[in-house]
């Protein structure tokens, strides 16, 4: 049974950077594209960035050139690291596999970005 656990979210400046973890237990991590989803208060929750089994990557209009996803398939380990953050980016951040598999969603980890 795959486990995914979020952490690194916090309360952040507009500007400012955070990096996130999403630590996956289970075999089949490394042969998958993994993504971060996000969802904000009262909205539908939306992919932000994947990145497939090579490492090749793909981002959502609103954060390319400020995210950055990467992932340790020895660590069993995806990152999201934000840079530029905007208040719009406040939500709670979750990993899953790509397309998204119901069972594999966790907790997420919450970004707040004051203005």
């Amino acid at each position: 049974q795959v486990q995914l656990v979020e952490s690194g979210g916090g309360l952040v400046q507009a500007g400012g950077s955070l990096t996130l973890s999403c630590a996956a237990s289970g075999s089949v991590f490394s042969s998958r594209t993994m993504g971060w989803y996000r969802q904000a208060p009262g909205r539908q929750r939306n992919l932000v960035a994947t990145i497939t089994s090579g490492s090749s990557t793909n981002y959502a209009g609103s954060v390319k050139g400020r995210f950055t996803i990467s992932r340790d398939n020895a660590k069993n380990t995806v990152y999201l690291q934000m840079t530029s953050l905007k208040p719009e980016d406040t939500a709670v951040y979750y990993c899953n596999a790509l397309p998204p598999t119901s069972n594999y969603w966790g907790q997420g980890t919450r970004v707040t970005v004051s203005s």
